[in-house]
């Protein structure tokens, strides 16, 4: 991936405490791990995640644990210094325990913000951006600018004052529909200056095979690079804004693209949850990996290929698993015959195979960014997303 990617309430000022019911439901006992102690201190630096996963063999069922008692106002604003009860009890009496002493002003988020925070600020996903103004040149016709330099803005629509958003199409992300096949195919493809995509011989064949009728936009991944004031607009014979650049964030080139500086409001206080519907199988893949990566541990951050239309939104937990391989049956078919003299249908196919968790932190309406946050081996572009219970 080419870029990179809290309004709080009040306090919660009362008892904290998880009840745990002896003749809960067979779904919530069998989550709990063997040897949990009966009360946890809530440190510095944890996050949700981390606080069930001591506990719990499925940390994303953290919310049928401690919404099990009705005195928990809101279990997203727990603080360092709070005392957490998983006591075995009856289905009337409940565990009492007084929070600790409050070691931090800020309640612990479901994931880490560091991790992710860059990821909210700095990219965002469109469907188009032709129709925005763009950088036209640069002060002293210098090939790249940055802070206290300007840009010359062309088709820019505004008023001496006005505050926008350098920003730059980066990559490409589309879904190949292929009909009769398995899985639908997901493509990215990097883009130049201009923010058109970039020669790529990998895909030739794929653009052949399955025209454009067959083919859907996921949206353009837009990375912020600077930011600046308009100083001076078109008129008497000018025919570009002026734009004073004010971060030191990344340099401005020609062709980089200006939206209105906009108050984005993030907010990581959110329920880990299975998603909300089924999606066909192939349809929810990785798409990307933070860094120009391929292969994502935990704390990386990746794209998928499914968004808000497909009911996921943010806090929505996804296993992810690579698809099984098709491999020919040697015993039967001889083991000297070469694979690819054996058609598609007649080779065996072998299970996924599992790789770990990803948690949904930004969601758009056809794709989104998500935190990997616990893996048995790397997890690689292409891989599957499936209900986090799936099994096969």
């Amino acid at each position: 991936m080419a870029g990179k990617f809290v309004s709080l309430s009040q306090r919660l000022r009362t008892v904290f405490t998880v009840a745990l019911l002896t003749v809960a439901t067979y779904a919530t006992a069998q989550t709990l791990r063997e040897g949990h102690p009966d009360t946890y201190v809530v440190k510095r630096g944890d996050t949700l995640w981390d606080i069930a996963g001591r506990f719990l063999q499925r940390p994303w069922l953290w919310p049928e644990i401690w919404q099990a008692n009705p005195q928990i106002r809101n279990p997203h604003l727990i603080y360092p210094g709070d005392v957490i009860s998983l006591a075995y009890l009856d289905r009337v009496q409940q565990a009492q325990v007084q929070p600790g002493p409050r070691a931090e002003p800020e309640p612990i988020n479901a994931i880490p913000l560091a991790d992710v925070e860059k990821f909210l600020k700095d990219l965002r996903v469109v469907d188009k951006f032709d129709d925005l103004p763009y950088v036209v040149g640069l002060e002293e016709d210098h090939l790249r600018t940055t802070q206290g330099r300007v840009a010359y803005i062309r088709k820019l629509t505004a008023q001496p004052g006005d505050r926008f958003l350098v920003v730059r199409p980066t990559v490409r992300y589309r879904e190949i529909k292929r009909r009769g096949l398995c899985c639908d195919r997901m493509q990215t493809a990097d883009l130049d200056f201009r923010g058109r995509r970039t020669p790529d011989f990998g895909t030739y064949w794929s653009n052949v095979v399955f025209p454009d009728k067959g083919k859907e936009l996921l949206g353009y991944e837009l990375q912020r690079v600077n930011a600046g004031t308009v100083t001076r607009g078109e008129g008497s014979g000018i025919q570009a804004s002026t734009l004073l650049l004010d971060e030191s964030n990344r340099e401005v080139r020609i062709g980089d693209r200006l939206i209105p500086v906009d108050a984005q409001q993030y907010d990581l206080q959110f329920f880990p949850h299975p998603p909300k519907q089924d999606t066909k199988y192939g349809k929810a893949r990785v798409l990307a990996v933070a860094d120009s990566l391929q292969n994502a541990g935990p704390r990386d951050v990746i794209a998928i290929s499914v968004g808000s239309r497909e009911g996921v939104d943010n806090g929505t937990v996804f296993s992810m698993w690579r698809e099984g391989s098709q491999t020919v049956d040697r015993v039967e078919k001889g083991a000297d015959r070469d694979p690819d003299t054996v058609f598609f249908e007649n080779k065996v196919r072998l299970p996924d195979e599992f790789a770990g968790h990803v948690i949904v932190f930004r969601t758009f309406e056809k794709m989104s960014y998500g935190l990997v946050m616990d893996s048995v081996k790397p997890t690689k572009v292409g891989y599957h997303l499936k209900h986090p219970d799936a099994t096969l």
